[in-house]
């Protein structure tokens, strides 16, 4: 298996909320290229309603079997990262999960609905690593249409009828 692994820095915020279900909610806002120095969860920003923190590093993984996904993100208007945070009971109350390239296995993740999935912009670095693992490592593949399988016009004729077996046939 053909894999690159490469650092990626996040930023999340904080937002104090109006709510009387919840009193703040946490959303991803960036993604750094590499692995900054400074420590997780170090505050880069506050203001009365909001805290932005680099919330650590996270390693973002490149597959050569999803070089398709990864090359039409690419392609997009707006190439992405998604990154997922996740609750936990210990300080400050969320964790970086995941970053990935791949939106299917980002929209996977939201199968679950426990983490919070949001799509950042690419840093360029990133960008520039990823199209050359995907020139490097994509394969073409075509499209084959399955074939059903041909069903036994027999086994589709037997039945049964209260409790005793019968076997009906066209010709009955």
């Amino acid at each position: 298996m053909v894999r690159e692994t490469e650092k990626v820095g996040v930023i999340v915020e904080r937002r104090d909320l109006d709510s009387p279900w919840a009193d703040h909610s946490w959303v991803p806002v960036a993604a750094l290229a590499g692995a900054p120095v400074a420590t997780p969860w170090t505050v880069l920003e506050q203001t009365t309603r909001l805290t932005r923190y680099y919330a650590g590093t996270s390693d973002i993984e490149f597959f050569r079997t999803d070089t398709a996904m990864y090359r039409e993100n690419l392609r997009s208007q707006r190439p992405s990262l998604w990154i997922a945070l996740r609750l936990t009971d210990s300080a400050p109350g969320i964790v970086v999960h995941l970053v990935t390239a791949d939106p299917a296995e980002a929209e996977s993740l939201t199968e679950t609905n426990t983490d919070i999935i949001e799509a950042v912009s690419m840093p360029i670095e990133i960008q520039e690593r990823l199209a050359a693992f995907v020139e490097a490592h994509h394969v073409e593949r075509a499209f084959v249409k399955r074939k059903r399988d041909r069903t036994d016009p027999e086994a589709m004729a037997s039945r049964i009828h209260g409790g005793s077996q019968s076997r009906t046939t066209r010709d009955e």
